[in-house]
C-alpha cells in the first residue's frame, strides 16, 4: 500500500505545485479561505483512496462528514497551511491518515516544496525519505516550541497565547508557522520539540499525531477525558523532556490561570 498511496499522493503535490494561482473562495470564519486547488486535490484524493481501500470511508476538511465509526477511514487534508499556499510561502503539506476503530494506524504528511516525505505505521516506527527518525531529547530550557493561535475561533486565541508565553518563560523560543501537520512533522524528526494548538480539526492532527508516537514522543487532547480522532479538540505533542511543562500551560490557560500573563 505504501508505494500506491505515495505515488497518489504524488500526483496530488503535482497540482499543488502547477496551481499557485488557484482561485480563492472566503469560508466561514475570521481569515478562513479555500482554493480550487484544494477542491481539485481533495477529489483525487477521494477517488484514488477509495480504490486503494475498497469499502473505506472518507473524511476530509473540503466537505460534510459524517462522525467516524469503526470503519476504515481515511482522514485527508488536501492542502494544510492553505494561507501559505495562497501567499506564497511554500510551507504547507498533504496529510492523510487511515484510522480504524478510532486509532490511526498510517499516517502520511507530504511537503511538496522540500520534497519531503514523512511515514508512519502503528507499531514500526517513523520515517523521513526512508530513513527513521525521532523526537529530540533537548530539555524545556532550550527547547524551540511551536504552536497555532486558533484565529477562527477569537475566543481560544486568547488562552493560546497566554500559555505560548508561559511555556516561552521557560523554553528557548516560539515558532508559528500556520500549518499544523508539519508543526508535528518537525516534532517528530527533532527539528522542535513541541507543538500546541487550543483547536484543532482531525485532518489537522490525525496524521501528525501518528509521526510523534512512532518516533518516541507523547501525544494528548490535554482538555479531553481521552484521545478521539474525531473531533476538533486541543492537541499536544511534543519529545518526553517538554510535555509536562507545556501540558500545565495550556490547562492553566484553559481554565483562566493564567488571565494576568
Amino acid at each position: 500500500m505504501k508505494q500506491a498511496l505515495e505515488k497518489l499522493v504524488r500526483q496530488a503535490a503535482g497540482i499543488m505545485l502547477t496551481q499557485q494561482s488557484a482561485a480563492v473562495h472566503k469560508k466561514e470564519g475570521h481569515y478562513n479561505f479555500v482554493t480550487d486547488a484544494d477542491f481539485a486535490v481533495q477529489a483525487l484524493l477521494q477517488e484514488g483512496l477509495l480504490k486503494l481501500l475498497p469499502g473505506s470511508s472518507f473524511f476530509a476538511e473540503e466537505q460534510e462528514n459524517q462522525p467516524l465509526n469503526g470503519d476504515a477511514t481515511w482522514i485527508v487534508d488536501p492542502i494544510d497551511g492553505t494561507i501559505n499556499f495562497m501567499r506564497g510561502r511554500r510551507y504547507s503539506a498533504i496529510s492523510i491518515a487511515l484510522v480504524r476503530h478510532g486509532q490511526a494506524v498510517l499516517g502520511m504528511v507530504f511537503d511538496p516544496y522540500s520534497d519531503e516525505m514523512f511515514w508512519a505505521e502503528a507499531g514500526k516506527g517513523c520515517f523521513l525519505n526512508g530513513q527513521q527518525v525521532q523526537v529530540s531529547q533537548i530539555p524545556i530550557q532550550r527547547a524551540l516550541v511551536t504552536f497555532g493561535t486558533t484565529p477562527y475561533q477569537p475566543e481560544l486565541s486568547k488562552k493560546g497565547m497566554q500559555a505560548a508565553y508561559a511555556i516561552l518563560k521557560q523554553a528557548g523560543d516560539l515558532r508559528r508557522s500556520g500549518t499544523s501537520s508539519l508543526d508535528f512533522a518537525w516534532v517528530a524528526c527533532g527539528r522542535s520539540e513541541c507543538f500546541f494548538e487550543m483547536s484543532l480539526a482531525p485532518w489537522d492532527y490525525a496524521a501528525g499525531v501518528l509521526l510523534v508516537r512512532e518516533a518516541g514522543g507523547l501525544v494528548a487532547q490535554p482538555l479531553e477525558p481521552t484521545f478521539d480522532h474525531g473531533k476538533a479538540a486541543c492537541v499536544l505533542a511534543s519529545n518526553q523532556l517538554c510535555f509536562d511543562t507545556a501540558l500545565s500551560a495550556i490547562r492553566a490557560a484553559a481554565e483562566g490561570k493564567l488571565e494576568n500573563l
